[in-house]
């Protein structure tokens, strides 16, 4: 699930938010969230405040693997 999760985040250069991720993942949010955890405390993916939202990305280094 999470190559499923960073797979997405490689071809949504500009970030996603939990939702959108939720929507193309067809996974559960809980199970997204799990994911997104991991992949933060692994330094994988970063994420920006936009108002309320999180926008979730690949970091740099990740991008290219």
């Amino acid at each position: 699930m999470e190559e499923k999760i960073i797979s997405i985040l490689k071809e949504n250069d500009r970030g996603l938010t939990i939702t959108e991720l939720v929507r193309i993942s067809k996974l559960s949010r809980s199970a997204v969230r799990i994911i997104l955890a991991k992949l933060e405390g692994a330094e994988k993916t970063e994420f920006r405040r936009i108002g309320m939202a999180k926008v979730y990305s690949l970091k740099s280094e990740n991008k290219r693997s």
